[in-house]
């Protein structure tokens, strides 16, 4: 006899709910199904982009799971957009509000289909943070699972990847290559399916998700075209009726304790600044209080200790080669860096979870040790400054610089930008300003990955910093600035800059100013208007309702004091 989870939502007992019933046995439910809990298993399953390619066979393996475990799974879709395919175009603006769009679609169905439980799995980039705000919001039995990273292509005996690509334009651009050679690199960078295989913002999310305890141990460092990548999926199926069973859900998981946990791996892993973002906006969804302040703070006392792209020589691959996500964690259990006690989908602690995981391979070279750190602290720093008063983010992994000042050379588009860094108009000692690029007025906050890894082809990426209220893709490596907030479409101190202004980048200091008083800046703001936003369309609704990025650009950020209702 099937126990009866449906019994308090009662949705559809009785003769009152004989058309809702009817509904579903036609996509095969039977009178027993109707007592199981219905699990909803979100898929981001496209032919648009290699990172989700796979994803719907992963999503029946978590039916399967969930079904054999007792519940009743149902599968429905949601949308992707692929970062790399878009980045340097227009349809980059598309990127983060697809994140709203997932969490959006996903909350709907959710809702609508009145589910009892939910696994999603996410492959490219927005995917992870876009899933796990919905199953914040819905805060119902919920396991994410990561669709896993690409293998890395190989050339000349070289392992490459996309940013191989885009630095190979670069490359090419400074006549460093030939046509023929960027064409091979195209060629060979992406042989499969998965998502981008480096220390990216896929890869990021990835592993602070297991981190927070909404992933199972070792899933995120698990490859997309492995058997251990579908037993992830089966095994999430199955966890979801566990976590029903014993009434688990995600705000009893997702505390700030487990937010420190995500960040502190995101700093020992070198990861995307686009986690700053991201982790803002899901502490958001789930009511945990969570400021950039606590980025800065833990910061400090986290080292870097992964040699991974974009700034090492690795891949996740090699990284699930000596012993994956789940022995870093273990490692910095170890040394004190993480909460132990943090409840996880397993129904167990981050410390017993990690007690049954494998540690480091031994002679493995993919994590330093803590002695022989990359860097004693964390590669994202928070800088403040007079140019930057709600904070900018910093990647400062790889670098060998700590601070430049020289002049401005401002732009208010990229493609503007990209022109004069490929006609050599840009050179050392330059601070290269990009501004209307933020939440509002990109709209979108488009990444600058394909700008940043021209400077670094052309051998400008230490020499030339790059600042802008957009963001930068994981991928992206030298000295670039993001998420500089205020942005400039709202008035924020960026969009009074003007050619030859000294600026200052500092990453020892964290600061981020232009030798500018505030008498002169409010003196260039009188006769400053914003530009026009867009019209029509998601865009225009994006832009009108999303936050600053210093809150995670979340979209739901309402001053409820203020709301005024009138109803006619």
């Amino acid at each position: 006899m099937t126990k009866d989870y449906r019994s308090e939502s009662k949705v559809f007992e009785g003769a009152l709910r004989a058309p809702n019933r009817a509904m579903l046995r036609a996509v095969g439910f039977s009178d027993e199904d109707f007592k199981k809990p219905l699990i909803g298993i979100a898929s981001t399953w496209s032919e648009v982009t290699p990172c989700n390619i796979h994803i719907d066979k992963l999503a029946v393996q978590s039916k399967k799971g969930a079904n054999e475990a007792g519940g009743k799974g149902v599968i429905f879709n949601t949308i992707t957009v692929s970062d790399g395919i878009s980045m340097g175009t227009a349809g980059m603006r598309y990127s983060l509000p697809s994140r709203e769009v997932i969490a959006d679609s996903i909350e709907t169905v959710v809702g609508g289909e009145s589910l009892d439980a939910v696994v999603a799995i996410g492959g490219c980039d927005k995917n992870m943070p876009g899933c796990l705000i919905a199953l914040s919001r819905m805060n119902l039995p919920s396991v994410f699972v990561y669709g896993g990273s690409i293998k890395p292509g190989n050339l000349n005996g070289k392992d490459i990847d996309i940013v191989s690509v885009f630095e190979g334009v670069g490359q090419y651009n400074a006549g460093k290559i030939d046509k023929e050679e960027l064409n091979k690199i195209e060629c060979h960078a992406c042989p499969g399916a998965g998502s981008c295989g480096g220390m990216y913002t896929a890869n990021t999310m990835a592993s602070a998700i297991e981190a927070m305890g909404m992933s199972l141990p070792g899933s995120s460092s698990n490859p997309a075209e492995s058997e251990e990548k579908y037993q992830d999926c089966f095994d999430a199926g199955d966890a979801v009726y566990n976590l029903v069973t014993k009434g688990i859900k995600p705000k009893d998981i997702m505390t700030k304790e487990a937010f420190e946990n995500a960040i502190t791996v995101v700093y020992a892993l070198g990861g995307s600044t686009n986690a700053v973002l991201h982790l803002l906006a899901i502490a958001h969804a789930v009511d945990v209080d969570l400021t950039i302040d606590d980025f800065d703070r833990i910061q400090r006392r986290v080292p870097h200790l992964a040699d991974l792209k974009p700034s090492g020589k690795y891949v996740m691959n090699d990284l699930h080669q000596v012993g994956g996500v789940s022995a870093v964690m273990k490692y910095l259990l170890q040394e004190g860096l993480l909460h132990g006690d943090c409840l996880t989908v397993t129904g167990k602690t981050i410390a017993e979870n990690l007690a049954e995981s494998p540690d480091l391979k031994e002679g493995q070279k993919v994590i330093y040790p803590i002695s022989e750190a990359k860097r004693k602290d964390g590669p994202l720093v928070i800088l403040r400054g007079n140019l930057a008063p709600e904070g900018a983010v910093l990647k400062v992994s790889g670098l060998k610089v700590s601070k430049l000042t020289g002049p401005a050379k401002v732009f208010d588009t990229e493609d503007e930008a990209s022109d004069a860094v490929v006609s050599g108009e840009i050179k050392a000692g330059d601070v290269l300003i990009i501004r209307y690029e933020g939440p509002k007025g990109g709209p979108g906050m488009p990444e600058m990955l394909s700008i940043s890894a021209i400077l670094v082809g052309k051998g400008l990426g230490e020499s030339v910093a790059l600042l802008t209220d957009g963001r930068f893709s994981g991928g992206s490596h030298g000295l670039v600035v993001g998420h500089i907030s205020p942005e400039a479409q709202v008035g924020g101190p960026l969009a009074f800059v003007e050619n030859g202004d000294i600026v200052t980048v500092d990453s020892e200091a964290r600061v981020l100013t232009v030798e500018l008083t505030e008498a002169e800046i409010a003196e260039r703001k009188k006769n400053w208007k914003a530009p026009k936003l867009v019209a029509r369309g998601v865009l225009a609704k994006y832009a009108r309702n999303v936050s600053s990025a210093s809150k995670g650009a979340v979209t739901d950020l309402f001053d409820e004091e203020k709301e005024i209702i009138e109803v006619k």
